[in-house]
């Protein structure tokens, strides 16, 4: 971690492989793991049990915040310090909730959180829901606004027109 004094939740940047709420609360867990078994070496050392040497296995998800954020988990206070604002993190995230008509893979939708922090927030996350009637497209729901990107919100919109000119071909109209 760089000699940052105080390190707010604000401040972190979440990298494309965080793409959800969840994905922000395994990252909290994760580093409450690590934490632990550091404590423990540096306890074990202290009393001088000391055995091999401790490899601390984590995921590329923490690797990568880790590398965006330019944070080491070295310091035990800094890493105490680190899982307290993960937290704050975790529960302060604009959610974005987004249904598709099919399951999106995890790279289209770490591209799409990527586009959302450039154009929304740099901290908002992805809630994503199927719904196979949309047919294609997206539903787009945030705090104050929805928005119907799908193919069968298009339908619905153009409705009226379509039956008018079914008429006018039929002779009706």
């Amino acid at each position: 971690m760089t000699d940052t004094p105080e390190l707010s939740y604000a401040d972190l940047v979440l990298p494309s492989k965080i793409v959800s709420r969840l994905d922000v609360a395994r990252l909290a867990s994760e580093l409450e793991r690590i934490d632990g078994e550091m404590a423990m070496k540096d306890m074990r050392t202290k009393v001088g049990k000391e055995g091999a040497a401790l490899n601390v296995l984590h995921s590329d998800r923490l690797d990568a915040f880790l590398i965006a954020n330019n944070l080491s988990l070295k310091d035990g206070r800094q890493r105490d310090r680190l899982i307290k604002q993960v937290h704050i993190l975790k529960d302060k995230v604009p959610v974005i909730h987004m249904t598709f008509a099919v399951e999106a893979d995890p790279e289209s939708l770490g591209q799409l959180a990527e586009w959302v922090r450039a154009s929304i927030h740099p901290q908002a996350v992805i809630a994503v829901g199927i719904q196979p009637g949309l047919v294609a497209g997206v539903y787009v729901r945030t705090p104050n606004h929805i928005h119907d990107l799908s193919l069968r919100g298009k339908l619905s919109e153009g409705h009226e027109a379509l039956v008018k000119e079914l008429e006018v071909v039929n002779g009706r109209g």
